[in-house]
């Protein structure tokens, strides 16, 4: 069964195949990056999944063989910085929405993921990573200030000074740079992700749901010390107002031509 969040814009997909459920992101346009409109829409494809008991897993992706490379620069150009903090709320209610879904979750990256793509990767429990992908938060160069919880994601997986060399560096990892970081957690030849994201929830099938359910609880309780208040502070500004309308109107440009 298939339907679709946001139907208008056709941009968030829900595909429920037995007790998995797949969220197809994106138009397989622009790199699917997302406007404020599409987290959103993301964010209640979420809540939708967390009220269904019976659900094993849910898989997200990208269409197009794409996964998300953040978000959608035109609309912020030209806005003042209070659209750009909103957007960012907005963006981190979605990415919350994701991490509190009491099933395992697997993003499947392929091309890449950057910026808030990469945060809804790492707001995943796994990634299944093809071997031509790339994973970053190139955000220094637009001026974006980086809140609490974004930065949490990376520290939490990779530690906090190799976090710090990531976003100050804002450069792109290869999927095998990535894995072996710890930032990800399985890299897969490009021809075999499908095959792979078969076998993964195959093997998931003969195991009991309370007990994938109970071991996802576990660790997160257990990380929650450290994440909860990151979580729980507020948006402060997302946006350097000297220099990232200029910033992003540049970066635009450079795309068009």
């Amino acid at each position: 069964m298939t339907s679709t969040i946001g139907a208008e814009m056709n941009t968030v997909d829900l595909e429920l195949t037995g007790s998995v459920a797949t969220l197809t992101l994106g138009t397989g346009e622009r790199l699917n990056a997302m406007g404020r409109a599409e987290w959103r829409d993301l964010g209640r494809a979420a809540a939708e999944l967390a009220a269904r008991d019976s659900l094993r897993a849910v898989v997200i992706r990208g269409r197009g063989g794409m996964f998300c490379a953040g978000s959608d620069l035109r609309e912020w150009d030209g806005v003042d910085a209070g659209e750009i903090s909103a957007s960012f709320a907005e963006m981190e209610t979605a990415l919350q929405a994701v991490e509190d879904l009491a099933v395992p979750t697997v993003a499947v990256l392929e091309g890449v993921a950057a910026g808030g793509g990469c945060q809804l990767a790492l707001a995943c429990d796994l990634q299944l990573t093809a071997q031509s992908a790339r994973i970053g938060m190139p955000v220094a160069r637009l001026g974006i200030l980086v809140p609490a919880s974004f930065a949490n994601r990376l520290s939490l997986r990779v530690g906090p000074s190799r976090a710090k060399d990531l976003l100050y560096s804002g450069r792109l990892l290869t999927a095998q740079q990535a894995v072996e970081m710890g930032l990800i957690t399985t890299v897969i030849a490009d021809d075999g992700v499908e095959a792979a994201l078969e076998s993964l929830l195959t093997g998931w099938e003969g195991l009991s749901a309370a007990s994938l359910r109970a071991s996802k609880a576990a660790v997160d309780r257990g990380l929650q010390p450290v994440s909860g208040p990151a979580r729980r502070e507020p948006q402060g500004l997302a946006s350097d107002p000297r220099e990232f309308s200029a910033r992003v109107s540049a970066f635009l440009h450079r795309r068009r031509r």
